[in-house]
């Protein structure tokens, strides 16, 4: 998307006072240039959400923030688990110890909607996840590897 004067749009919306008043205190505590930023951000977030509802085919990038507890062996072992039956997807994943014998655990993930939202629900099945949330967006990686066009398929030059 780009930001030069000739595609912009004017947009005019009223808001009740105290969510107005809401808004601009969130974009002076960011540190925003302008209530448009803001919204702008927020409708990208709202469109991208969209798409991964509306849109099954619809290739999305995105990351899965897990939150979960309890035998962490086993929640650990279901959640690799469930991410190796969609191992086209899951690109990679962080994880890390949290208080109270809780984990968090981030997937960066690409793929159809469709599949993305599998894969969410499947996550959740998992006993001991306690929070799960998809965000994605229609910006895609580029591919993580293609051979040059003088290699072959085993990697030698033709």
């Amino acid at each position: 998307m780009t930001t030069e004067p000739s595609s912009l749009a004017r947009l005019s919306m009223s808001l009740p006072g105290e969510l107005f008043r809401q808004l601009d205190m969130m974009v002076e505590e960011r540190g925003l240039p302008s209530r448009s930023q803001l919204i702008a951000e927020l409708i990208r977030h709202a469109l991208a959400e969209h798409e991964a509802y509306t849109r099954p085919d619809e290739m999305l990038a995105g990351t899965i923030t897990i939150v979960y507890r309890g035998d962490r062996g086993r929640v650990r072992h279901q959640l690799a688990q469930t991410q190796a039956d969609y191992l086209k997807e899951v690109i990679s994943s962080q994880h890390v110890f949290l208080e109270d014998d809780q984990s968090l655990e981030v997937l960066l993930v690409q793929g159809p909607a469709v599949r993305l939202k599998e894969l969410c629900d499947a996550l959740r099945r998992v006993r001991g996840v306690h929070q799960l949330k998809l965000v994605t967006t229609t910006a895609l990686l580029p591919p993580l590897y293609e051979p040059d066009a003088g290699e072959s398929s085993n990697g030698a030059a033709a």
